[in-house]
C-alpha cells in the first residue's frame, strides 16, 4: 500500500489547485494570486506531499518564522526569499505555518499566449533553480516586489475587464525583469561561495579528464558536474556566467580544448586516439570543436606548435 509520502498529485488547471487547497475559485481562469496571511492562513491539512503543476509558480515569502520544509529538506528561507517554478516539475510541499506569510501567483501558459513574454518566460532560468537557490531580497528588493504583488493583486480581485490582461502583463513583465536583475546582484555578493563552485567545477572535470571515465561514459555533460555540486544545471550556469562569461557547456568545451591542445603537444597520439581518449564518438566531432575554438585543425595545431 503506497503511504501518504508517495502521494502525487498533478494538477491541470488552476482551479484544480484551489480546490485541493480549500480555496475559492480564482476571478480569472489562467492566473490567480493568493496572499496567506493571519487572516487567511495556509491550510496544510489540504497539501499534497508531492504534485506537478502545468502552470508557473511564484511564491514571494513577506514573513516567516523558523525554517520552512521544502519537499523532504528544510530551508531557512528569510522574509523576502522568492522560489520559482515552471510548468511540470515535480516539487515537495512546502510547510507553511501561522507564522508564514506570502504570495503566490500562479499563471498558465495560456494566459501569455500573444504577448513577447510568452517567449521571454522561457529565457529565464530562474525557474529551473532547485529550492535551495531561492532568491533572497534586500530591504529595498522587497518593496519593489511587494509594490507589483500589491497592483496585481487589486488588479485581479476586482472584476475583470478588457484592460485587466494588458495591466497584469505589464505587471508580469516589470516583475520577471526585476527578479533577473536581483538575482545577478546575488551573484556579485556572494562572490565567494561561487568562486568556490568555480574551483569545485574545475576540480570535476579535471579529474573526469584525466580519468578512464570519457572511454567509459563519454563527454562529461553539465547534469554529471551539477549533481556532483548538488546544484541544478540552470543555477551553475549562470554562476559560471558571472564569474566567466561562459555556461556550463561551454566551460566544458573549454576544458575540452585545453586537454586536446596538451595531448597534441606532449604525445604523439593520433588526432583519432586522442578524441577517443577525451570522450568523442566521433573524430571529426573533436575536430570540428578544436577548429572552431583555435582557428586550427588538430593537425595544423600540432605542426604550427612544433
Amino acid at each position: 500500500m503506497k503511504s501518504k509520502e508517495d502521494k502525487l498529485i498533478r494538477f491541470i488547471s488552476i482551479s484544480e489547485s484551489h480546490q485541493a487547497f480549500g480555496l475559492p475559485t480564482p476571478q480569472h481562469p489562467m492566473i490567480s494570486l493568493v496572499h496567506f496571511n493571519q487572516d487567511n492562513p495556509f491550510n496544510m491539512a489540504m497539501a499534497p506531499i508531492y504534485d506537478v503543476l502545468s502552470f508557473y509558480k511564484i511564491t514571494f515569502i513577506t514573513r516567516n518564522r523558523g525554517r520552512l520544509k521544502y519537499g523532504r529538506d528544510y530551508y531557512d528561507y528569510d522574509e523576502g526569499s522568492m522560489l520559482f517554478l515552471a510548468p511540470n516539475q515535480l516539487v515537495g510541499s512546502t510547510d507553511y505555518n501561522s507564522e508564514t506569510h506570502c504570495y503566490i501567483l500562479l499563471i498558465h501558459p495560456d494566459f501569455l499566449l500573444g504577448h513577447p513574454i510568452a517567449r521571454k518566460i522561457k529565457d529565464y532560468s530562474y525557474f529551473l533553480y532547485s529550492s535551495n537557490e531561492a532568491l533572497h531580497l534586500s530591504d529595498s528588493e522587497k518593496e519593489i516586489i511587494l509594490s507589483i504583488y500589491k497592483i496585481m493583486e487589486q488588479e485581479l480581485s476586482q472584476r475583470i475587464d478588457e484592460f485587466s490582461e494588458e495591466v497584469v502583463i505589464a505587471q508580469i513583465e516589470l516583475l520577471l525583469s526585476y527578479v533577473n536583475r536581483f538575482y545577478k546582484r546575488q551573484f556579485i555578493t556572494r562572490k565567494i561561495p561561487n568562486n568556490d563552485i568555480l574551483q569545485k567545477t574545475e576540480t570535476i572535470l579535471d579529474d573526469y579528464l584525466n580519468s578512464q571515465e570519457t572511454l567509459n561514459q563519454g563527454l562529461p555533460t553539465v547534469q554529471y558536474i551539477s549533481d556532483r555540486l548538488n546544484i541544478s544545471p540552470g543555477y551553475l550556469s549562470d554562476v559560471l556566467r558571472s564569474l566567466i562569461g561562459k555556461n556550463t557547456q561551454q566551460y566544458i568545451r573549454e576544458k575540452l580544448t585545453e586537454k586536446g591542445k596538451e595531448r597534441l603537444t606532449n604525445t604523439n597520439f593520433t588526432v583519432s586516439q586522442i578524441a577517443y581518449e577525451l570522450g568523442f564518438e566521433h573524430p571529426q566531432s573533436f575536430s570540428k570543436m578544436f577548429k572552431t575554438a583555435t582557428g586550427l585543425t588538430p593537425l595544423e595545431f600540432r605542426t604550427s606548435f612544433n
